[in-house]
């Protein structure tokens, strides 16, 4: 399989749908930020990793942005070294602009994410020896005030629809990578993760999300985080 057809593949599939009130316009940066994606593929998807970390969807200041899975700003292009064009999107919400890297504004879940991975492995290339993150929806869903909507929080009829595309990405994605343990960052991921990949012989687990909204990830996120890979059984460098 190649990861970069399937992924257009995806974005195409996924930017047929339409989404009803209260949402009034739909981000797809596998499509305006197609190229740092596709870096970000290119560079560090790599099948003998073991763990896959699947997140919800993208954040309005990170994904939206960089094209990146919790790609807040700095960590996506110093640490991870991504690069490219980032377009704009059809229908731009005036209070969520699309500005790229450009974009002043830091992501605190990605900033944890990517934070918790630098400080413990040190350099991308040994923690993607191990892991690959990615998103479950690569749709961010906007509603009129430019509060995020989360997919969960769709319409029955519309997330249906959804979910069936992204579930069979998401088994294409285990397909190539086989890892041994997909992981939700959080439960909405880790729920979805356990449907689509029925009947798989693959660990499902999940850990805390970085979301400041959430109190608990708010009382030291890494050090809860790596406990729960730790009782997954998941082999973690020394620092």
């Amino acid at each position: 399989m190649n990861l970069v057809t399937t992924s257009r593949a995806f974005a195409q599939e996924v930017d047929l749908l339409s989404f009803r009130a209260p949402v009034v316009t739909t981000y797809n940066p596998l499509i305006y930020a197609r190229n740092p994606h596709e870096n970000y593929l290119a560079q560090w998807a790599n099948p003998d990793a073991k763990v896959l970390l699947l997140g919800m969807n993208p954040g309005p200041f990170g994904m939206a942005q960089t094209g990146v899975p919790f790609g807040e700003i700095e960590a996506a292009r110093d640490w991870l070294g991504i690069k490219g064009e980032v377009q704009k999107p059809v229908k731009e919400h005036p209070k969520r602009p699309i500005l790229g890297f450009d974009c002043p504004r830091s992501e605190v879940s990605g900033r944890r994410l990517w934070g918790w991975a630098r400080n413990r492995f040190l350099n991308p290339s040994s923690f993607f020896e191990h892991f690959f993150v990615t998103n479950y929806c690569p749709l961010v869903f906007l509603e009129e005030s430019g509060k995020n909507r989360t997919p969960n929080h769709l319409p029955a009829d519309e997330r249906d629809a959804l979910f069936s595309i992204c579930d069979a990405y998401l088994l294409k994605l285990v397909d190539w990578m086989q890892p041994t343990q997909v992981v939700g960052i959080g439960r909405f991921a880790e729920s979805r993760a356990r449907f689509a990949l029925e009947g798989h012989k693959v660990h499902i687990g999940t850990i805390l999300h970085p979301s400041p909204a959430s109190p608990a990830a708010n009382r030291g996120w890494e050090e809860q985080a790596e406990k729960q890979l730790k009782n997954m059984g998941i082999t973690l460098p020394s620092k």
